[in-house]
């Protein structure tokens, strides 16, 4: 063999040698059964795969669930939120504002029989009144701006876009924080002022409630001082206002020791009750809108003897002739 020969072996020969060396060493992987393939373990696989079952480890910053680095949980709640909490809220705010509206256009303003007497009586103190303003003020705050946070990304990109609505969010996210305990000191002074006025008279409330208040037609019925309609409102606000100010006060203060399975449901129970809460505050709104001498009665505590005859006429029958009715507050 002449040295030409010799030298075209050369790459040849390399490649068996490799061939030898690489190839030998994977047969017994190409030849085992499939069934019972040789798993080479990864090191990381099983650190992963605890982070991602929410498996707690080990941290040195010490806390509630500080040792849990992934919770497929807060995904299944973004869903959760974003696919059912936040369009059905909307669907039941939207749809009583817009029975509201319509019906006050069909029936307009409902005005005082007969007009105003000239003669008025004392309906609320200023205790009440002063109560019934702070409560309301600080619900306008928390729900204007709570209702931003949960559907200003809607309604705000558009007209603000992405930074504008950002700087919105990030104030309205500050003042309903730090508006969120004045509500824990408003509801239980609402509830203990109100509390004498509002308890259920079955006879009496069943049977305005069965005729809606006179809204069907006919003879308005009897009602005390607040009818059943008004006082549905105000134990709604009592009880949602205290789930409200319960759940509101573990997403405020993380650190009371909650985790994340619970600040979930402090979420999903605060948006529920804040939902509610602002539905009968519409039809709320639409009492003070629609009726004529309701609003004056909150602000000058003092309201017409005709209106309180036909609104609420065994309340009326109470005080008429009594000095304290048309005394001074």
């Amino acid at each position: 063999m002449t040295p030409r020969h010799d030298r075209r072996l050369y790459p040849w020969g390399l490649l068996v040698i490799l061939g030898v060396f690489l190839v030998v060493p994977l047969l017994p992987y190409a030849l085992a059964e499939k069934d019972s393939p040789i798993l080479v373990p990864n090191p990381g696989a099983e650190l992963w795969r605890d982070a991602r079952r929410a498996q707690a480890g080990t941290t040195q910053v010490a806390g509630v669930e500080t040792g849990v680095l992934i919770d497929d949980g807060g995904e299944r709640w973004r869903a959760y939120r974003s696919q059912w909490l936040t369009p059905y809220g909307a669907s039941i705010l939207g749809g009583v504002f817009g029975v509201l509206v319509l019906y006050l256009l069909m029936r307009g303003r409902i005005r005082i029989a007969g007009g105003r007497s000239g003669r008025t009586l004392r309906r609320h103190s200023r205790l009440v009144r002063g109560v019934h303003w702070f409560t309301a003020l600080v619900f306008l705050i928390l729900g204007l701006s709570g209702l931003t946070l949960l559907y200003g990304k809607w309604v705000l990109i558009p007209l603000l876009g992405p930074e504008g609505f950002a700087v919105t969010a990030r104030v309205c996210k500050q003042v309903h924080n730090y508006s969120g305990p004045l509500f824990v000191v408003a509801i239980p002074l609402l509830f203990s002022v109100f509390l004498r006025d509002n308890r259920l008279d079955p006879k009496v409330d069943l049977n305005w409630l069965m005729r809606l208040g006179g809204h069907l037609g006919g003879r308005h019925p009897s009602a005390g001082k607040f009818n059943v309609g008004q006082k549905a409102w105000y134990w709604i606000a009592v009880l949602a206002g205290a789930v409200l100010c319960v759940s509101g006060l573990l997403l405020d203060f993380p650190n009371f020791g909650q985790g994340r399975g619970l600040m979930q449901l402090s979420h999903l129970f605060h948006t529920i009750a804040g939902v509610i809460i602002l539905a009968f505050f519409l039809v709320h709104l639409y009492a003070v809108i629609a009726m004529e001498g309701v609003f004056e009665a909150m602000v000058k505590g003092r309201v017409d003897a005709n209106w309180a005859r036909q609104h609420h006429d065994l309340w009326y029958a109470k005080l008429d002739g009594n000095s304290d009715g048309e005394g001074p507050e």
